[in-house]
């Protein structure tokens, strides 16, 4: 999958032009995935290449900073690693990351097209969803996008809502899922089990002073959308997955600085693989089941009692899965 960030890289013009379809993507669920499917039918059918366009920061992200109330940003499901990943595995054979910033934020949406769709992608197809809007003050829907195709040459067609057991899938059900603990409905709306990849870094190593060895993966965003303490299962250090329990969080005992980390414990270590041997890997976590929300303990024996505890219920739980 070829990736094209900015709306001034070079963008490669072979063959007759794209099939394209536009959004932020974020979770990529099975919303997300039927679209896909939808366009590769479509662009095999006419012989073009599938293009996703999305945007980082999420352009909800970025209004909210600009207003000045932060608080109001969407909770992030994905980073963007995981995001293309996601989009690669789902057979995109070109993905264009558009910084959604203010010269963005104020194209009228027919430059939008003209100079985006048009001239820079060649864009032959357009699917979007039955609630796109673009364009400066969101003036772009649509029936412009569908006036526009007929006038500029591309088709466009939209895909309405995608219910599973009758409930809309979206990023939005997603974030409830996540933001509830309930990570057996989060994948069913994702079709896979809610995880977060990354490199290891190193820490301030606490958790090897308190018997916990952990693996830490940055989390880029200040308000991911789940948070506490998960049983996971950890791929990237062996020939099969390991089990472990982790924390998604901001450290409120020893931190608390806003800082948004995923430190992973696993309950096996592969033989051979030694103790430095983790930094540096490209690891992915599975979020399988909530234990608790974040605790700030009182002191650093407390909190080796309380990770005890839940390495204990995290083993527990993986007991009762295999039996």
């Amino acid at each position: 999958m070829r990736i094209l960030r900015g709306q001034h890289a070079p963008l490669p013009h072979d063959g007759p032009g794209c099939a394209l379809t536009i959004g932020n993507f974020d979770g990529v669920h099975r919303g997300h995935q039927a679209m896909l499917a939808l366009l590769q039918s479509e662009a095999r059918h006419r012989g073009l290449r599938t293009c996703a366009m999305t945007f980082e920061p999420h352009p909800r992200d970025y209004f909210a900073q600009r207003a000045g109330q932060p608080e109001k940003a969407p909770a992030r499901i994905a980073t963007l690693r995981d995001k293309l990943h996601e989009l690669a595995r789902c057979g995109v054979d070109d993905v264009v990351v558009l910084r959604f910033n203010e010269a963005l934020a104020s194209l009228p949406a027919e430059d939008f097209i003209q100079h985006m769709l048009v001239d820079r992608l060649k864009a032959r197809y357009v699917l979007v969803g039955d609630d796109f809007r673009f364009g400066a003050r969101r003036t772009g829907d649509y029936a412009l996008l569908d006036a526009s195709g007929a006038r500029l040459g591309f088709d466009v067609a939209r895909m309405m809502s995608y219910e599973v057991h009758g409930l809309r899938v979206s990023s939005s059900a997603v974030r409830a899922a996540l933001a509830a603990g309930e990570m057996e409905h989060a994948a069913t709306l994702l079709g896979r089990p809610y995880a977060i990849s990354g490199h290891v870094v190193h820490g301030k190593k606490l958790g090897r002073d308190l018997g916990f060895r952990t693996l830490n993966l940055r989390f880029p965003f200040h308000r991911p959308a789940a948070g506490g303490i998960y049983v996971v299962r950890v791929h990237g250090l062996g020939a099969r997955p390991l089990p472990g329990v982790a924390s998604l969080g901001v450290r409120p005992t020893v931190e608390d600085a806003g800082r948004v980390l995923l430190e992973t414990h696993c309950l096996e270590w592969p033989d051979g693989l030694g103790d430095e041997a983790g930094y540096g890997r490209l690891i992915s976590v599975e979020l399988l089941h909530k234990l608790h929300d974040e605790r700030r303990y009182d002191s650093l024996e407390a909190l080796r009692a309380g990770i005890a505890q839940d390495e204990s219920d995290a083993r527990a739980w993986f007991s009762v899965q295999m039996t």
